[in-house]
């Protein structure tokens, strides 16, 4: 039997596998799991890189439970029934408790969280990045005098995305991970209905408008490539405790540019900002 390998784009931990059965434990029950397979190694980094992805079938619901039958180059295979998924929602995203953030087998985790003192009034981003679990840089800055705590979340999320695609690009699986659903579903949600509609919405403007076009256009090059997840602010996610603290670092600090944080990563020491 040819050897065929495995794309998986969204899954527990996307990546490319060389058998069914570890590319089915990282899809099966894994909603909006999307996965490939293909007849070469080269053929499935290309496709992992976003080269010649845009025929990948996004399967929706459970993956067949049994090894799908040999198929051409790069066909789509599911022993279940596979459904394309649907177009944006405005369905809330899935929140990952603290245990589930740490348990996620993503080698480059990369929290983003926005702060504003009061609302509107001054503001800052920061991010955590750790690589295997373990902290590994800091970053901070984006301060406006007169920001709202949406555009705050907003600037720290494309800081994580522009990040995610350096990542990615040297075929790590990263996942971003932000305490904000509005940030979450302005991006991977709304703005697609948006743009359809010529940028607009009804009931009024859209807040943020150039920023968050920006930031789709660089989500649609990854979004097969970086995980996007929720977490719940201050309820003991270590990374997002992190970036938030990198947050008012920038605000007390008036720290226009988003620069990396120089001194010791000591988690203890910071928290106690």
């Amino acid at each position: 039997m040819a050897i065929k390998y495995y794309v998986v784009w969204k899954g527990r931990n996307p990546g490319i596998y060389s058998d069914w059965e570890r590319c089915k434990s990282q899809v099966d029950g894994f909603p909006g799991a999307r996965f490939k397979s293909f007849t070469s190694r080269a053929e499935a980094e290309s496709a992992l890189k976003g080269v010649g992805t845009s025929s990948a079938m996004p399967l929706g619901g459970k993956v067949g439970l049994t090894q799908p039958a040999a198929t051409g180059p790069g066909s789509t295979s599911s022993a279940g029934t596979a459904k394309k998924t649907a177009g944006p929602s405005s369905k809330s995203p899935r929140t990952w408790a603290a245990a589930e953030v740490t348990a996620a087998a993503i080698e480059v985790k990369i929290f983003t969280d926005g702060g504003c003192e009061p609302n509107p009034g001054k503001s800052g981003s920061g991010l955590a990045l750790y690589r295997n679990n373990a902290l590994s840089e800091l970053w901070y800055g984006l301060h406006s005098p007169h920001g709202t705590n949406n555009t705050a979340e907003l600037n720290a999320f494309h800081r994580g995305l522009i990040i995610a695609k350096a990542e990615a690009d040297q075929l790590k699986t990263v996942g971003i991970f932000c305490d904000s659903k509005y940030a979450i579903q302005c991006i991977t949600q709304w703005a697609e209905g948006w743009k359809k509609k010529g940028w607009k919405k009804p009931g009024g403007e859209i807040k943020n408008l150039e920023l968050i076009q920006e930031i789709f256009s660089l989500h649609q090059t990854l979004h097969d490539r970086v995980q996007v997840m929720h977490v719940n602010g201050h309820v003991g996610v270590e990374g997002n405790e992190l970036a938030d603290r990198m947050s008012v670092l920038a605000i007390r600090n008036r720290t226009t540019d988003f620069i990396r944080y120089d001194r010791a990563l000591d988690p203890s020491e910071i928290l106690a900002l």
